[in-house]
């Protein structure tokens, strides 16, 4: 059997392509990161700074390597395998000047966090933070210094594996009742399920002169997933009402609403790569943020454009612009 083999070069990483979904969409974004003065540096420089992303707070080393991976996908089990090879010399706290740190944070609306490099993370994020700046957390698994960034977020959008590993909750609407408990600066916090979709928890406030069902989180999340319409291929969002939400095994309730994201259904022949598809999302909820989106309306936004990007290889050819007539649709 003939077997075809295409091989590219292209820029990567979280904070990357987040940054580059955002600047499509139409947001000016900008990156505090570190690279070596090498060939891989200075090309991905060139394409952050194409798409229009501000690069002017990069960390450019004389010396060393800048970080790259090799992701090999494969055409008929649509799976990837991701080899990563960090940069070097590392970025240290001593490499952002206070006056760079303030510049950068100048102006800015939300700050984004992959969690790594978590002493320069920190350093930024404790700025911001006085600076009453909202922060974003991509938890993608349990980090080093994760639980100090966490600590301060306004919002967190976690990978499926997380809630569970972080909490030790026996199920996902449990993890994230536990989650909101532990973060009281959360606003929301989303997981992403691949194909499977999302689930939202927003912290809503606790009137005491009103009357607020109580309900057990995963019996209200089964409730939501059975209004989904399968007939439905574009992604929809359904929320819970306002409900004092309670999980078996924690004491306290949360006071929130639960939302149910469906993905969009994409046509196997359209399937081409995954990579990437949960930094577009994240990159389209920091857009919805900055819009003023409602939640209603981010979800499904931010499903379609992670979807978008699953129809070409690579992390970013995907992307879409905010001149795409269909994203009007989610936006409006």
């Amino acid at each position: 059997m003939d077997k075809h083999y295409h091989s590219y070069v292209q820029g990567g990483g979280n904070n990357g392509n987040t940054m580059t979904c955002a600047a499509r969409l139409g947001l000016k974004p900008r990156i505090i990161s570190k690279v070596s003065n090498d060939g891989p540096g200075k090309t991905m420089l060139e394409e952050l700074e194409a798409e229009g992303v501000d690069t002017s707070f990069f960390v450019v080393s004389k010396e060393g390597t800048s970080p790259f991976s090799y992701i090999i996908v494969d055409n008929q089990s649509k799976t990837r395998t991701c080899i990563f090879t960090p940069g070097y010399p590392e970025m240290v706290p001593q490499d952002l000047s206070r006056a760079n740190l303030l510049s950068a944070l100048d102006g800015a609306r939300v700050v984004y966090f992959d969690a790594r490099m978590p002493d320069n993370a920190l350093v930024i994020a404790q700025e911001a933070f006085h600076q009453n700046i909202s922060i974003l957390i991509d938890a993608e698994r349990p980090r080093e210094g994760l639980n100090d960034l966490l600590s301060l977020a306004d919002y967190v959008v976690c990978s499926e594996k997380f809630p569970q590993a972080w909490t030790e909750a026996s199920s996902i609407p449990r993890a994230l009742v536990s989650i909101i408990l532990r973060l009281p600066r959360l606003k929301f916090a989303i997981v992403t399920l691949g194909k499977d979709g999302c689930i939202m928890l927003e912290k809503c406030v606790d009137d005491e002169g009103s009357h607020i069902e109580e309900m057990d989180v995963d019996s209200c999340f089964v409730s939501l997933t059975t209004r989904k319409e399968d007939s439905t291929a574009m992604p929809t969002c359904i929320p819970s009402p306002v409900t004092k939400l309670r999980a078996e095994g924690i004491e306290e309730s949360v006071c929130g609403r639960l939302y149910y994201g469906t993905s969009e259904k994409i046509p196997p022949s359209e399937l081409v790569d995954t990579t990437g598809a949960g930094d577009a999302f994240v990159g389209a909820v920091l857009y919805s943020i900055c819009a003023n989106l409602s939640l209603e309306k981010m979800l499904p936004f931010a499903s379609y454009v992670a979807a978008a990007n699953c129809r070409a290889l690579g992390a970013r050819r995907g992307l879409p612009y905010r001149t795409n007539p269909r994203l009007a649709s989610f936006t409006e």
